[in-house]
């Protein structure tokens, strides 16, 4: 491998370096020769290097590096640059515009799987690594800077000087002494994946006998067909939901239903509130017949036991045809199925797929995720056993999983609708607009034992025309599940296209995930606005908005105030968004160029008038 190393003082530690098997060396000075080997030791050091067959270069300016090699030899692997500094007394703003020319530098001469190794004295980086830390302003705020050229902070550990053979710094001040290294820290930074070009997609599915085509949705369009839960899948939705179905097999007759529930619907679901539907427009020519629309209707329309029936604009009355949706639930399908008797009595039918639901900006909170849906017909009287029985076999799966993957057991509970005291995450609220729910399925893990819901357990016995039979189901979210488990704390991660994140599941094994992107970098902007007279505020097509603006790198969205002019009566809000990245890199320019366009757009979309 190609190693370059850059600012040396003395050159010792290049030298601790030369002779490393399958290693070539570039050592360089930002000074002439004749200056460098006036330093103590630095003239034995550079006979040592030349001796090896390293190259020595003097005279490089770090900010400048595709200058002083050709194109074939800039293909380094590993960068080196310790303790940099623009010399003399120079302040942490000209440090930091030194590292931010460096590292647009070194994205010119770097392998594309190669590493660049800053060392920094304890507390010049400016992160949580750093002890004591630093105030933020008065840090080289590192990992912000080496965003704006594309790279991630993926490992830090101590800098051992003491380690190193024959290491001694100097250039303190641009003179040959020496300086404090203790808790001085190594920075480790990569490639980040280049920024998502969000072109428009179009899908082609099947509604009743024709095939249709629509536009995605932008915020979905890196999310559509992942392919997932597909055989050849690696990712840990699909270990776990494997996993689940090999131990409910142990305990039940299971029939794995293979046919591809309908990725688009018609009409709507009553109960559901609009705003938290993906609403699709089909391309010009592709609507189906009135007979076809009809059939579809009556296949896919989920019914509830609560609330008016409303179209998209919220206005009661009944399903209108014409209106097409990105499926929110696995549950109308399974409705279809029971109706037409494609479900055997005893047999635990699985289905499982991705569904799309519009929801606000959470760490949790998921537009799209992998639901596994099990349903089971039993005889009247022995439902609640058999309740039981699939909720102790989904907790022991799940209990094992996460012991073989932390070495700790979880909480998890069965708690009933009725007396459920926590407050409801995105994906338990939206099920309970489905229809009546008996029982949360709740896992608690370290720092929150409490539990989060990842599944929800239903009754129904008005579902089959059979009076002796009830049917039983339970939703499970895959993706939360593997956030819990694996120890994911963001649900972005699970759709990376980063490949470091799959890398870490070989053949599907679930393991507890190490992050390569380390204290991501975040970015403050606030808006505020007038909403139009007389019209309701929706606020999750504001958060739709801003996932889509910023390629889902927005984690947070606060009301900061809510202001009604006294006479007029007109109605201000202030949101505080925060802009930040859990797998790639985003600096503070290219965040507010992200909060310039969404201003722009909740204008053209939501009617607002910016303040």
């Amino acid at each position: 491998r190609r190693v370059l190393l850059l600012g040396e003082g003395n050159f010792s530690f290049a030298a601790s370096l030369c002779g490393a098997r399958g290693t070539h060396v570039v050592a360089t000075c930002y000074e002439s020769e004749e200056e460098a080997a006036g330093r103590g030791g630095a003239a034995r050091s550079i006979r040592r290097l030349r001796d090896s067959g390293a190259e020595v270069v003097f005279s490089v300016d770090c900010t400048k590096l595709k200058e002083y090699f050709l194109p074939g030899e800039r293909e380094f692997d590993r960068i080196y640059f310790n303790f940099p500094h623009c010399g003399r007394k120079a302040g942490v703003v000209k440090n930091r515009e030194l590292l931010a020319c460096f590292f647009r530098s070194c994205a010119e001469v770097l392998a594309e799987q190669g590493e660049v190794h800053v060392a920094l004295c304890n507390g010049q980086g400016g992160t949580p690594a750093d002890q004591p830390r630093r105030e933020w302003h008065n840090s080289w705020q590192i990992v912000a800077v080496a965003a704006g050229a594309g790279f991630i902070l993926s490992e830090v550990h101590p800098f051992k000087a003491e380690a190193i053979h024959g290491y001694k710094c100097t250039g303190y001040r641009s003179q040959d002494k020496s300086f404090h290294v203790e808790g001085a820290l190594s920075h480790i930074f990569t490639r980040s994946t280049p920024p998502l070009c969000l072109t428009p997609v179009s899908c082609e599915t099947q509604l009743g006998s024709q095939k249709v085509s629509f536009q995605v949705p932008q915020v979905l369009v890196d999310k559509i067909n992942r392919g997932f839960l597909e055989l050849n899948s690696n990712h840990p939705v699909r270990t776990i939901k494997e996993m689940l179905s090999a131990g409910l097999s142990q305990a039940f007759p299971l029939q794995n239903v293979s046919s591809c529930p309908p990725l688009l619907h018609q009409g709507h679901l009553r109960g559901v509130g609009h705003c938290n539907i993906f609403w699709i427009t089909l391309s010009p020519g592709e609507a189906p017949s009135t007979e076809e629309t009809s059939q579809g209707l009556a296949d896919t329309v989920w019914f509830s036991h609560f609330g008016q029936d409303t179209d998209r604009n919220g206005r009661e009355g009944c399903p209108i045809p014409e209106q097409f949706y990105l499926r929110p639930s696995l549950l109308p399908h399974a409705q279809a199925m029971i109706q037409k008797g494609d479900f055997s009595p005893g047999t635990l039918h699985v289905l499982s797929g991705p569904v799309f639901r519009q929801c606000r900006i959470t760490p949790h909170s998921m537009p799209v995720f992998h639901e596994m849906l099990v349903v089971l017909a039993v005889s009247r009287g022995t439902e609640n056993s058999c309740v039981q029985m699939l909720v102790d076999n989904i907790k022991t799966t799940t209990s094992s999983l996460h012991q073989a993957v932390c070495g700790v057991k979880p909480s998890i509970s069965l708690q009933e609708a009725t007396s459920f005291g926590a407050e409801l995450n995105d994906f338990a609220a939206f099920e309970c607009q489905l229809g009546e729910i008996q029982h949360f399925l709740c896992v608690g893990t370290d720092p929150d034992p409490s539990g989060s819901c990842v599944g929800v357990i239903r009754t129904a016995p008005d579902e089959l025309k059979s009076s002796e039979l009830v049917v039983v189901s339970a939703s499970l979210n895959l993706d939360l599940l593997a956030m819990l488990l694996c120890g994911i704390s963001d649900w972005r991660m699970l759709w990376t296209s980063d490949r470091r994140f799959l890398q870490q599941f070989p053949e599907g094994e679930l393991r507890l995930f190490k992050s390569f992107s380390l204290y991501p970098p975040s970015y403050v902007h606030d808006v505020s606005f007038w909403v139009p007279d007389g019209e309701e505020f929706d606020e999750v097509a504001f958060h739709t908005l801003a996932r889509r603006v910023s390629g889902e790198m927005v984690v947070s969205v606060q009301l900061r105030d809510s202001f009604q002019q006294p006479g007029t009566g007109r109605r201000s809000l202030c949101y505080r968004l925060t802009f930040q990245s859990c797998d790639r890199a985003l600096g503070c320019r290219e965040a507010a160029e992200m909060q310039l366009r969404f201003r722009e757009e909740i204008q053209q979309h939501l009617g607002v008038t910016l303040r």
